[in-house]
């Protein structure tokens, strides 16, 4: 007895003669196989490319961000530079200064108790 799937058996000749003739092209199968290649195996696959996207647009975001934080800045900046009292106050807000004859009392808020 012939097992099924050898060469010689009729079975086998029959499922190949069923085949559509474009599926046994071989410029088909070598094109389909080299777009398949190059859209999930290549260095410059699908997937990689998307998440190459994706983090262009998340560094573009931090960008715009860190624009808008250096504008602040440059604005407090000028302000510090043109104005003593803002220097005071900066002195006193940020690194809690006093005159001598101050006292500083700091109010904290805690936390809620469950």
């Amino acid at each position: 007895m012939i097992s099924r799937g050898h060469p010689s058996d009729p079975f086998f000749f029959f499922m190949l003669q069923k085949i559509p003739s474009w599926l046994t092209n071989k410029y088909l199968l070598t094109g389909l196989a080299a777009a398949v290649w190059m859209m999930w195996f290549d260095a410059q696959d699908l997937p990689g490319e998307f998440r190459k996207a994706a983090h262009y647009q998340d560094l573009e975001r931090s960008e715009a961000q860190l624009n808008q934080q250096i504008r602040n800045t440059q604005s407090e900046l000028n302000l510090l530079i043109n104005n003593p009292k803002t220097v005071e106050q900066y002195a006193r807000e940020k690194y809690l200064m006093k005159k001598d004859n101050e006292e500083l009392f700091l109010v904290v808020d805690s936390p809620a108790v469950k």
